[in-house]
């Protein structure tokens, strides 16, 4: 039998040469005019927001699918167990778990699956395709009426292409059993476009019992028209299939017990399937805009974690798991139009309709070994939602513009549980303003002043639930919608030649913390919070081919009101910040060094037990060999720093323990690794 290495590395080199153009083709020459990154002045209605294109985006050195997203400024991707599963993510001040607060779309479609059996918001990128991605859209803070659920932190829109410039085959193979292939191409077809793009890739990573990360990625889609005329209609489908090592105690790996990329129950792990089809139209006239998507999705999953070890279950173990089987449905309309026009003034008005419903079916069970062994409940979940929104943007004079709006959402939830008491339906509603004004007073300034309303929603499990699954303890409902509030000031600025930079400060309030927690089965109460914090971006090109970035945020995050355990919030990051040199075009030669800090972050609400901060250095250099083909070769973590991709501090216990240990548990970022590809383009 061949093993998958094999088979993606001969796929992959099929693809490579396969389409190789021959002497006598007849191929016209692309002529690519470059500057410096695209001018946000204008176009954004706030410092923290911002377009990211597909060149910036390629030059990118991620480990990851997810952490692409690190081209956000202040946003750290991380993960604390196999590859496959979904990031950790953390942005202004937030350790946003899988997703919670973080609004992420794909191509229209939203990422976050909400009543998710491991965790609220759960936004898995693993189906992502860098080949075709075109453009990262940023926004942070409640700052737009256009952002709902888990908008609050920030929101990440990403875009695939419809037709590409140049086909791409890209061949690839690393340290640690890692192998890649990618091929993506369009074709004219009917009157329109057909594009295509397939993933292969096989990776255990640095571990002792080895992820065995195999994943196949897939998308389909016709377009017609234009990005401002025209439809596309497409198709995507994804498989991941991994070993988790999961996060282990400091005491262990210190008193020699095991290694720091051991594992301590080596049968977690897991396994993704994502299907989806989704449509989008568009039309634009001299007066108006227009834009409806729809999508079907069916996310499954299965997912084995033991986080505590022997500490419930001397015996079997406490390992469990958490089944998620869904289907969204959902459609997302918008228009837009001239309200008023005149030499000095222009307003227009745009309104806007979400509708989404996720039937979701999952459950917690006590497992050994993968295999079940009890029953923590089952449910069935119907959650619905539909949202309506209206913002009218008017440039008053060449100096002013403002953008108000209004959002207003309403949710029904309904739970079938195994446990009748769980068992019940209940609704939430909210209504969320919001305000930007923008003021010019040159033309290469603009400063920013944004306040507005968001939320997120709780686990429908929650909304309803009575008693504690576990222990039948009787236990407090959650309320299904927590608002926030959010304020900042920002400024832009290019007065510099070559030099773009930016600045804000936010504060960020919420209602409570309350969530619901998968990996117990229940729900968990927080005080009231507020976090705020600055943040400073920089983008420099003294040279046509150089770039300097410099990214720089800082959050302060509390508990508000009286919290005797302290109103330190657990696992708030601090400080982050990223320094990259990007060489593009010198010569044959390119390449980039991206040095990134994550800071260190409270681990108990007294402040007490606190994580490390890191540094860690990525870099890639690539080489052209003609025009059409190149090599490039990627550098994680240069300098092999021993860090902690996460740090959490709780109570477990080992095999042959007589006792429980609060401990830190950890898991580690990759050693020093390398990876080559070989790309292809005609």
């Amino acid at each position: 039998m061949h093993s998958p290495r094999l088979t993606i590395l001969a796929v992959a080199l099929g693809a490579l040469f396969a389409h190789a153009a021959r002497a006598d083709d007849f191929v016209i020459q692309r002529v690519l005019v470059e500057g410096a990154r695209a001018s946000q002045l204008g176009i954004v209605d706030a410092a923290s927001a911002g377009s990211i294109g597909a060149k910036e985006l390629a030059q990118q050195i991620a480990y990851t699918p997810g952490a692409l997203l690190e081209a956000t400024p202040g946003l750290v991707v991380s993960q604390h167990s196999g590859e496959g599963k979904a990031n950790q993510f953390y942005l202004r001040g937030f350790n946003l778990d899988h997703g919670t607060d973080l609004a992420t779309w794909v191509d229209g479609m939203p990422v976050n699956q909400r009543s998710h059996a491991h965790g609220q918001g759960w936004t898995d990128l693993n189906f992502l395709i860098p080949e075709i991605t075109t453009r990262l859209d940023y926004t942070k803070g409640p700052s737009s009426a256009r952002n709902g659920d888990f908008a609050s932190a920030g929101s990440a829109s990403i875009t695939y292409a419809n037709r590409l410039v140049q086909d791409v085959a890209t061949v690839g193979a690393g340290e640690n059993g890692f192998v890649r292939s990618a091929l993506a191409a369009s074709r004219a077809l009917y009157g329109g476009s057909l594009l295509y793009a397939v993933e292969l890739l096989h990776s255990d990573g640095p571990f002792t019992h080895g992820d065995d990360y195999r994943k196949a990625n897939g998308v389909l889609r016709y377009s017609r028209g234009y990005a401002n005329n025209g439809w596309s209609v497409t198709a995507m489908a994804y498989r991941g299939r991994w070993n988790s090592t999961d996060q282990i105690p400091e005491r262990a790996v210190d008193d020699g017990r095991i290694g720091r990329f051991d594992a301590v129950d080596p049968s977690d792990g897991g396994a993704a399937r994502r299907a989806s089809l989704s449509g989008i139209w568009r039309r634009t006239t001299a007066d108006s805009a227009s834009k409806v998507s729809a999508y079907l999705i069916r996310n499954e999953l299965e997912l084995f974690s033991n986080f505590s070890y022997f500490l419930n279950d001397p015996v079997n173990g406490d390992q469990f798991a958490q089944p998620d089987k869904r289907v969204t449905s959902g459609v997302d309309a918008l228009h837009t139009w001239h309200a008023h026009r005149s030499e000095t003034m222009t307003s227009d008005v745009t309104v806007g309709m979400q509708a989404q419903n996720d039937n979701i079916f999952n459950g917690l069970y006590a497992t050994r070994a993968r295999q079940w062994l009890s029953t923590t409940r089952q449910d069935h979940i119907v959650e619905g939602s539909a949202a309506a929104w209206i913002e009218n943007a008017t440039r008053w004079n060449e100096r002013w513009r403002t953008v108000v709006g209004v959002r207003a959402d309403s949710y029904r939830f309904d739970v079938n549980s195994s446990l009748a008491a769980n068992t019940g339906r209940t609704t939430a509603s909210l209504a969320s303003p919001s305000l930007a004004v923008v003021y010019a007073p040159l033309s290469s300034t603009e400063f920013y002043f944004n306040a507005g309303d968001g939320f997120h929603s709780n686990d429908a499990r929650g909304t309803v639930a009575k008693f504690d699954p576990k222990t039948l303890d009787a236990v407090g409902s959650a309320p299904g919608l927590v608002r926030s509030r959010g304020l900042e000031l920002g400024m832009r600025t290019e007065a510099i030649p070559r030099n773009q930079t930016a600045l804000s400060l936010y504060r960020l309030d919420f209602d409570s913390e309350l969530g619901y927690v998968g990996d117990e089965g229940g729900t968990e109460a927080g005080p009231p919070s507020r976090r705020y914090g600055i943040e400073f971006s920089n983008y420099y090109k003294p040279l046509k081919w150089l770039s300097i970035d410099l990214d720089a945020a800082f959050a302060h995050a509390r508990s508000r009101g009286h919290t005797p355990e302290g109103d330190h919030i657990e696992g708030a990051v601090e400080g982050v910040g990223q320094f990259a040199l990007t060489v593009d075009q010198l010569g044959p030669w390119s390449g980039g060094l991206r040095l990134r800090y994550f800071g260190p972050r409270p681990l108990t609400a007294d402040n007490s037990v606190r994580s490390r901060g890191s540094l860690t250095l990525n870099g890639r250099v690539g080489y052209r060999i003609d025009k059409t083909m190149r090599v490039e070769l990627e550098g994680f973590n240069l300098a092999n720093r021993r860090a902690s991709a996460i740090d959490y501090y709780y109570e477990s216990r080992l095999r042959g323990e007589a006792a429980a240990h609060q401990d830190v548990h950890f898991h580690p970022i990759e050693p020093r690794s390398l990876r080559i590809a070989l790309v292809k383009n005609w």
